[in-house]
């Protein structure tokens, strides 16, 4: 169960959204790897709440933050904020509880459109408001009016040096190095419009409902080049065909993005690395010696 200070945070979060006579029937908390869940039933609803050690609270401020952004698109369906905040040990974001199941092939048609309505949203320079998160790993987001230079200094390069300070040098460095520096030949002919992006979108951040609406939740918001969202999407697959015709005939892929792809998912096989340890090394060594060699030739 729920230690009582958290729990009377939680309910206390809870009365100021639903009302003060609110009281916590039940609380079921399966395990968890990074961030634990408890499923929190009162008399009438049940919320899907999201518990860290105390000292990550700000990761769910930003979610909140990155979640009424991606609300803007009304094609998607995004889980409510109920609230959050801490208690002294935990930090906890409470959101509406919706019943979630894998993109269908039926209905992918439906997420692609969606995510192609959320990337015309989105404007001016490239970044965002605050800083926020990819899973626990800080992601700093100061705009920048030249994207290559923002991916470049805002993704790759802290992400590199993550790796080089878990021991993780040679190659990887240098073709690091060399990535970053000449980013923007990948860029020559492709200017990409500033997009709304979900930011950390593979399989398991979207879903959809009993009838098929698009669903989409956990999100490490920035406006940036769209291909880094779909690109994501790719890297550990999971989404049927119908997902990626529909999206494609919203909003054609401009030439070059086979590389670009390689480029934007290195930035998540590097956070991965360095979150998760050596099982990714291998992965991020070959990527990024692949993008060295385009880069020679």
């Amino acid at each position: 169960m729920l230690d009582s200070d958290l729990a009377d945070a939680i309910l206390a979060a809870l009365q100021a959204a639903r009302g003060g006579s609110l009281k916590i029937a039940s609380a079921e908390i399966p395990a968890g790897s990074q961030t634990s869940a408890v499923l929190v039933s009162t008399q009438g609803e049940r919320f899907f709440v999201k518990l860290a050690p105390a000292e990550q609270a700000d990761r769910f401020a930003a979610e909140a933050d990155g979640l009424a952004a991606l609300r803007q698109c009304d094609a998607f369906k995004v889980p409510e904020t109920i609230g959050f905040g801490n208690s002294a040990a935990s930090a906890f974001l409470i959101l509406e509880h919706l019943a979630l199941r894998p993109v269908s092939r039926e209905h992918g048609t439906r997420a692609g459109e969606a995510l192609a309505q959320l990337h015309q949203l989105g404007s001016g320079a490239y970044g965002w408001r605050r800083d926020n998160y990819i899973g626990t790993s800080r992601q700093t987001n100061a705009f920048n009016n030249h994207w290559p230079s923002f991916f470049a200094q805002h993704r790759l390069a802290p992400q590199f040096a993550f790796a080089a300070a878990h021991g993780h040098r040679g190659d990887l460095q240098r073709h690091g190095e060399k990535i970053c520096e000449k980013i923007s030949a990948f860029f020559l002919e492709y200017h990409p419009r500033p997009a709304l992006l979900h930011g950390d979108l593979w399989h398991g951040n979207i879903g959809e409902l009993d009838d098929g609406t698009p669903v989409i939740f956990d999100p490490a918001v920035y406006v940036g080049d769209r291909e880094a969202d779909l690109a994501m999407t790719e890297l550990f697959g999971g989404l049927p065909e119908s997902f990626y015709v529909a999206y494609r005939q919203a909003m054609p892929l401009d030439a070059g993005y086979a590389q670009r792809q390689q480029l934007y998912n290195l930035y998540h096989i590097l956070n991965h690395l360095n979150l998760f340890g050596r099982s990714y090394l291998r992965q991020a060594e070959w990527m990024a010696t692949k993008l060295f060699d385009y880069l020679r030739n």
